[in-house]
């Protein structure tokens, strides 16, 4: 066998990739489908973390704080009314959105909420995507509080601190250590949970791939790059992650 042989498979492989790369990435500027769908995947999941977080802070107060503002009226049956409603109302919500898929939410708000609110796709997608998120960080932000020690609480009420300020400026200061690495943790898996924007008619990442791929019929090469991009997105992330981690077990030590 020639030389010349030898290097046949190694040109028709090359050869092949290039035109596959050709047809799905250059040819009428298909790149541009996977760099706006990749823009479309960090829009709706930075939002979605921002607005999970804040509704999340929300539902965790609900459920820790003991309201004990009326007994100084002679009105406390009024804190045990607010105390059972505030429980309840946070229980009921985080019931309800952790025991029902994200697709169905994402759904639900797409094709029933979003025509009386007559927003943007987008607009009910990062809504969608955060109340979802938001029953995940609120149990976060939940444990870690309930992982600070009991007495810092008992401390502050007892140099006179009302409840919420015991939690705003004793504890949370405290547990934020806790919370971080998991709160970044949840939005690597929030960025991969965006994978489901095709179905509200999203043009996100995954379904820029698909597009791609019917139009070349090429099912492999879409869906590779597209995975390549959410594992860079995600793999930085990650290394934040753990340079965050290092950064707070360091102040620990001191």
């Amino acid at each position: 066998m020639s030389n010349g042989e030898y290097y046949t498979p190694a040109i028709t492989w090359w050869e092949s990739f290039s035109n596959d790369f050709y047809q799905n990435f250059i040819y009428d500027d298909r790149w541009q489908w996977m760099l706006n769908g990749l823009w479309i995947t960090l829009q709706v999941s930075v939002i979605g973390i921002l607005l999970g977080i804040v509704l999340g802070i929300i539902i965790a107060v609900m459920r820790m704080t003991k309201v004990d503002f009326f007994h100084k009226f002679g009105l406390g049956f009024l804190d045990k009314i607010s105390n059972w409603l505030l429980f309840w109302i946070s229980y009921v919500y985080l019931d309800i959105i952790r025991g029902t898929p994200a697709v169905t939410q994402l759904l639900i708000w797409h094709f029933a909420i979003r025509p009386i609110l007559g927003v943007d796709p987008i607009v009910t997608a990062m809504i969608a995507i955060g109340i979802n998120s938001s029953a995940y960080v609120a149990e976060i932000i939940r444990a870690g509080v309930l992982s600070i020690d009991k007495g810092q609480t008992e401390a502050g009420r007892t140099l006179g601190l009302s409840t919420f300020t015991t939690m705003a400026t004793i504890v949370m200061p405290q547990a934020v250590k806790n919370i971080l690495p998991t709160l970044v943790n949840e939005f690597i898996v929030l960025i991969k949970e965006t994978a489901i924007l095709g179905f509200a008619a999203l043009d996100d990442l995954n379904r820029a791939a698909r597009h791609i791929t019917a139009n070349t019929l090429d099912v492999w090469t879409p869906l590779v790059v597209a995975a390549i991009m959410y594992y860079i997105v995600i793999k930085i992330l990650t290394i934040f992650l753990r340079m965050l981690e290092r950064r707070l077990r360091k102040a620990d030590v001191r």
